[in-house]
């Protein structure tokens, strides 16, 4: 079984970035299609954020298109969320999954955005 191991997060000031990583152990992400979602504060559910195919075609919700950069080192069995240009609206708890959420959460990793 795929276990997920997220960080990176942090807390930074409005305007800053920050470079989350994904990295998969017990198996090779040898998968098609990665995600990174988020579950804002006091919300059910995880919401989908940026993803990438194994032929690095990536998409994004809107509010962090422009901002947010997805990408994947398969040869490392890690994914990747370069945040730049970062709003308090960004902080929450960020986790990566399959597109399609089928393998088990991990921790996730904080983000936090203040000043």
């Amino acid at each position: 079984q795929v276990q997920l191991v997220e960080s990176g997060g942090g807390l930074v000031q409005p305007g800053g970035s920050l470079r989350l990583s994904c990295a998969a152990s017990g198996s090779s992400l040898s998968l098609d299609h990665v995600a990174w979602f988020r579950q804002a504060p006091g919300k059910q559910g995880r919401d989908l954020v940026a993803s990438i195919t194994i032929r690095n075609i990536r998409t994004y919700i809107g509010s962090v298109k422009g901002r947010f950069t997805i990408s994947r080192d398969d040869a490392k069995n890690t994914v990747f969320l370069q945040m730049d240009s970062l709003k308090p609206d960004d902080t929450t708890v960020y986790y990566c999954n399959t597109r399609f959420m089928t393998l088990l959460w991990g921790q996730g990793t904080q983000v936090t955005v203040s000043s």
